[in-house]
């Protein structure tokens, strides 16, 4: 009660104002009425009384009057009036209409009497087809580590002869299937190397040139030396005379196996693509050579037909 009597007496001292006649000095009167009423209230009332609400003091006709007006932005501007534009909402029976109409068009150029109109509808969508699927092979390319500094041992031919002897001899391997070289074939290969000295890596299915790529990335990835490529389908590695186990031995600049398997499906239906777009484009060749053989003999026909007359 002695708090509210105070702040009762403190706002009732501060409102007794005096009337001014000149209209310059009312107007600085407001504004400072109402800078002191501001601060008078922030003291008095408590944090979670106030609002972001601006009050003003008006002091007209020798009578007081507050008139709270409308809540403030963080920019000092009223939120009333603004009103956020809301997006157009299509209806489903829009789109399923838009849909049909797009299948609809796709159908005409399909059963079109030109064969020109339907190869040409193939070849563009096959190409927009491509495009994507570049666009999604794009996402799984890892970037390269740097390379650590790396000093290849140096073997004679003997030794090189010894241990290409001792791979094809010894039944252990690792195999890299369709996925191609991921994080996990570096893992057996470190696994492989605990106990024996060389690993055989044989790569089936393996197109021409492709062993000498992988066995190119594999000796970057495990640090191991190429000792032979037999069979173009089969790389021995050696694991080197100071051969010390990384404690990471899967690296880290490589594909986990699912992500491989879904580049592999990719790079498959990327080369379908291609050979089926590089098709379209043959078939519209022998059919723009086929239109010219015919105008031709149209009108060889028509000056026969010229000179018989």
């Amino acid at each position: 009660m002695c708090m509210q009597r105070q702040r009762y007496s403190v706002l009732t001292s501060f409102l007794e104002v005096p009337c001014v006649s000149s209209s310059f000095d009312s107007s600085l009167v407001r504004r400072s009425n109402i800078l002191e009423c501001q601060s008078v209230l922030r003291n008095c009332l408590p944090a979670r009384c106030m609002s972001s609400t601006s009050i003003e003091l008006k002091t007209n006709n020798d009578v007081v009057r507050f008139s709270f007006g409308k809540p403030l932005d963080k920019t000092g501007s009223s939120t009333k009036g603004k009103k956020m534009a809301k997006r157009a909402e299509v209806s489903k029976k829009a789109k399923l209409n838009e849909l049909r109409f797009y299948r609809l068009k796709a159908k005409k150029k399909m059963n079109s009497p030109n064969p020109e109109v339907r190869i040409r509808y193939k070849l563009e969508k096959a190409k927009r087809k491509e495009a994507w699927l570049i666009e999604k092979l794009m996402k799984f390319e890892v970037a390269k580590a740097p390379a650590d500094i790396h000093d290849p041992e140096i073997l004679t031919e003997e030794e090189k002869h010894y241990l290409k002897r001792t791979g094809e001899k010894k039944k252990n391997y690792v195999p890299v299937g369709r996925r191609g070289v991921f994080g996990g074939v570096v893992l057996n290969m470190h696994l492989h190397w605990k106990k024996h000295e060389t690993v055989k890596v044989i790569c089936k299915p393996c197109k021409p040139g492709q062993v000498q790529e992988y066995a190119q990335e594999l000796a970057r990835l495990s640090k191991g030396i190429v000792i032979d490529i037999k069979c173009n389908n089969t790389v021995i590695f050696y694991r080197g005379k100071n051969y010390v186990q990384p404690k990471v031995m899967s690296p880290t600049d490589t594909l986990s196996k699912n992500k491989a398997l879904e580049k592999y499906k990719y790079e498959q239906s990327l080369e379908h693509t291609s050979q089926f777009i590089e098709k379209l484009g043959k078939e519209l060749e022998e059919y723009h050579k086929h239109l010219a053989r015919f105008k031709k003999v149209n009108e060889n026909a028509t000056q026969d037909s010229l000179i018989n007359t």
